[in-house]
């Protein structure tokens, strides 16, 4: 006995009307497949009802028998899964329908989020690094001069003057060191470069003060002893006031023999000024004669060139080799100065973590500053001396009008007129040699 609907031929036979098996000449309808492991049920007991009782006629004219099984060859879709063709209009859920794989559907990533807590994070990082950085620096500072110390000094004026100093100091130099740079070994500190520079709203000003400039040793308090000397109108070179009691003694003289009240003190030694133009890369200057100096070891050649350390030690402090000697030095310090604070105040050194902090560490190693001198006021001064290097500001040595026993003398009305524009922060008019 046939169990199968009337209409339908056997499986297992293959032959016959309507049959698709093997040898059948008919073509198995499209939406009769099924799934070869899929098994139709088969009745077990009576009253079962398996569902293929009722034939119908698909769209091709075929027959077929709909038992709730949809394998999902007509749709292409892949078995087990709902077709796109199934999902409900507009994408909406309803029973039976979902994501693919059960899951629900990952929201949208919400930039405008993501890009806030990436910038509080970014700000937040930048604050405490620079907050960290400003301690660290701020503690390598010397502090060593104590401005409070100088008696009799003038009134202050407007903007702010900084007196900066070049010392021979060898602390710390090896004697391979001394030799390298061609220091000597002499005991004790002198200075060759000695240096105004007006920080104000009308223009900053470098003025350079020759070491053999002539000056009145006035009357003064001993920077160790705490002794007041007596003035005796002893005058001498300017450089030896440094050398008989230190800094406070040397601004003590410029004071007496300008007017001008000095706001700030800074000094480097000959070790440290090298260290610094190492670790900024070295400092490009344009020359244009060469020189040579046995003393200083300087051998530079016309043109453009990068100094280092040793090379630029050698370029400030070569005398010898010019015929005005201490003025023409002084004009290639403040050039060479200039060109420093300029490359250390550039984007490629200030971006750069591994030029800044070697740079940073290197410069505050060596410089000696008084008491009240802030991060702030020594970012002021460099930015001031990259300002007189860029053309926004004039450089100029201090007027003379002659020389005595060697010594030169400065042009007292045109000393006065600079001091008065300083102090009442005006364009500088004034030219010096």
């Amino acid at each position: 006995m046939n169990d199968w609907p009337e209409g339908r031929s056997d499986r297992q036979g293959g032959g016959g009307r309507g049959g698709y098996g093997r040898g059948s000449a008919s073509a198995r309808p499209e939406g009769a497949r099924v799934m070869p492991h899929v098994q139709r049920p088969v009745p077990q007991q009576p009253g079962y009802d398996d569902g293929y009782d009722e034939p119908y006629r698909d769209q091709r004219g075929q027959d077929s028998y709909d038992n709730g099984y949809d394998s999902g060859y007509n749709t292409g879709q892949v078995y087990g899964q709902p077709s796109r063709a199934a999902q409900p209009p507009g994408g909406g859920g309803g029973e039976g329908y979902g994501p693919p794989s059960g899951r629900p559907a990952r929201p949208a990533p919400n930039w405008r989020k993501r890009i806030k807590w990436t910038a509080i994070t970014l700000v937040t990082v930048f604050a405490v690094t620079s907050i960290a950085t400003y301690f660290w620096a701020d503690s390598k500072l010397h502090r060593d001069v104590d401005l409070s110390k100088v008696i009799n000094r003038p009134d202050t004026g407007d903007g702010t003057n900084y007196l900066i100093v070049g010392t021979d100091s060898r602390q710390g130099m090896t004697d391979a060191q001394k030799k390298k740079l061609h220091t000597g070994s002499a005991e004790g500190k002198r200075t060759d470069t000695m240096m105004i520079l007006h920080v104000g709203d009308n223009g900053d000003t470098l003025v350079s003060l020759p070491r053999d400039s002539n000056v009145t040793i006035p009357s003064y308090k001993g920077a160790e002893s705490g002794k007041t000397y007596p003035a005796t109108g002893r005058q001498t070179k300017l450089n030896a006031a440094y050398a008989e009691d230190g800094a406070t003694l040397l601004v003590r003289t410029v004071e007496a023999n300008t007017g001008l009240h000095i706001d700030h003190y800074a000094e480097i030694g000959f070790g440290g000024f090298a260290s610094i133009v190492d670790a900024v890369g070295g400092v490009e200057m344009n020359l244009k004669e060469g020189f040579k100096d046995k003393d200083s070891g300087a051998d530079f050649k016309a043109g453009k060139q990068t100094l280092d350390g040793q090379q630029a030690l050698a370029f400030v402090r070569t005398r010898h080799a010019f015929r005005s000697q201490d003025l023409q030095r002084t004009k290639n310090q403040q050039a060479f100065l200039a060109a420093l604070a300029h490359k250390v105040a550039s984007p490629t050194t200030v971006i750069n973590p591994f030029k800044l902090y070697p740079t940073m560490g290197a410069g505050l190693d060596s410089l000696v500053v008084d008491k009240d001198m802030s991060l702030w006021d020594l970012g002021s001064m460099f930015m001031a001396m990259k300002s007189v290097n860029g053309g926004d500001g004039k450089s100029m040595n201090m007027p003379t009008s002659g020389s005595v026993g060697g010594n030169l003398l400065w042009d007292k009305t045109k000393v006065k007129q600079l001091v008065d524009q300083f102090n009442n922060d005006e364009k500088v008019t004034v030219t010096g040699n």
